[in-house]
């Protein structure tokens, strides 16, 4: 049941009328639970800045700086305790363009860079993009089902002389918070072997109550090592409006970044700008709202399962709103997003987008009304009896 103070969803009919590709990729018969984007609607400051542009005519080129770098910096420093330097945030397009932008910068064609799936999709296009030599470091699931950072793995890995590691922190799709341990040992080990982290860190305002988020540039040691990558996309619900920054902390990395290309700033986009500076400077409530309402709809997706996919396992995420479902139980010859489309009529994305290991999973996205929660475990829980 959802808390009064929960953020609404528009029923199902209006939803539909949106023209994201979340609601233009299958016909009115799914539920598309797949694309990374929330049905809430947009947060007030947000909404009015953008309102008072278009009224204005006011859709030019960017004009980033400084606006952007004093609105992180201060949202960052009320969030997580992390000083940061505004000059030393650079605008870039959406944090895919900044890692691909990074990685060309520090490393020649024919590096080594290092991921650890299961992980975004983006990331494998992101290393065959700028030329590189992959090398797959997975996680490690302990016995609690809690999927960690192998480090004793990405020791080996870093020895071998690899010139990056792309990290997700957090952890999409399995919602993983890493702890300032394990990313201060990532950081000692990177230190070691002279191997730069590009940290995605777009999820970062994602933290659910009850957890802390380490920015890796807090760590002691990172900054001589490590870039971060932000945006207010992912939490604000603006991936369409194109804003984004690099976030370095110390001349060496600030250096990698002067190489970027200067025309980077043009193909930011202006509302997006607008937008991502709205939501950093006046933002906070409406994303507090944001956090309980997810942690209201984890726990109402946590109890569905239970109840009605039994055979489903799930560790229920620490951040995001991004639930990573192991289907490998259920016992039927599809993977298990072809099926649920198929017998369910509910879109999921399929596991093996994530690593080539995870056929069997799906990762369903509960940032939505628990009224369309409802419906969508229903429907599944029926095409499995079915199937039966």
């Amino acid at each position: 049941m959802a808390d009064s103070d929960d953020l609404a969803v528009a029923p199902l009919a209006e939803l539909r009328k949106r023209r994201s590709a979340k609601w233009r990729t299958y016909d009115a018969s799914i539920i598309p639970l797949t694309v990374a984007e929330m049905d809430f609607d947009l947060a007030e400051p947000v909404a009015e800045i953008l309102h008072a542009a278009v009224a204005a005519g006011d859709t030019g080129y960017a004009m980033p700086a400084p606006a952007l770098g004093d609105a992180f910096a201060g949202f960052a420093g009320d969030r997580w305790g992390w000083e940061v330097d505004a000059r030393q945030v650079t605008a870039m397009t959406d944090v895919g363009v900044g890692v691909v932008e990074v990685l060309r910068a520090c490393i020649r064609s024919g590096d080594t860079v290092v991921i650890s799936p299961p992980v975004y999709p983006p990331f494998f296009d992101w290393l065959i993009e700028v030329g590189t030599h992959q090398r797959e470091v997975p996680l490690a699931r302990d016995g609690s089902g809690t999927w960690r950072l192998d480090l004793p793995a990405l020791e080996q890995a870093f020895a071998s002389g690899p010139a990056a590691y792309v990290l997700c922190n957090p952890q999409n799709p399995v919602g993983r918070v890493h702890e300032r341990d394990e990313l201060a040992e990532l950081v000692r080990l990177a230190a070691r072997h002279d191997v730069i982290i590009v940290s995605d860190e777009i999820h970062g305002p994602l933290v659910l109550p009850g957890r802390d988020f380490t920015p890796i540039l807090t760590v002691p040691g990172a900054a001589d090592h490590a870039v971060a990558l932000v945006s207010a996309s992912k939490a604000f619900n603006l991936a369409g409006l194109k804003c984004a920054g690099i976030v370095t902390g110390a001349d060496r990395m600030a250096d990698v970044v002067a190489k970027l290309p200067a025309d980077g700033r043009w193909r930011t986009g202006h509302l997006g700008v607008l937008a991502t500076v709205a939501a950093f400077q006046h933002g906070g409530p409406w994303l507090d709202r944001l956090l309980a309402t997810l942690l209201h709809n984890r726990d109402h997706l946590d109890a569905l399962l239970r109840s009605e996919l039994p055979a489903i396992r799930w560790t229920p995420p620490q951040a995001t709103y991004l639930a990573w479902l192991d289907c490998t139980s259920v016992g039927y010859a599809e993977s298990a997003h072809q099926h649920f489309l198929d017998d369910a009529k509910v879109a999921l994305e399929p596991g093996v987008r994530f690593g080539r290991a995870f056929d069997g999973f799906v990762r369903l996205n509960f940032a939505t009304s628990p009224d369309i929660l409802d419906e969508a475990v229903v429907r599944m829980a029926r095409s499995l009896v079915a199937e039966v």
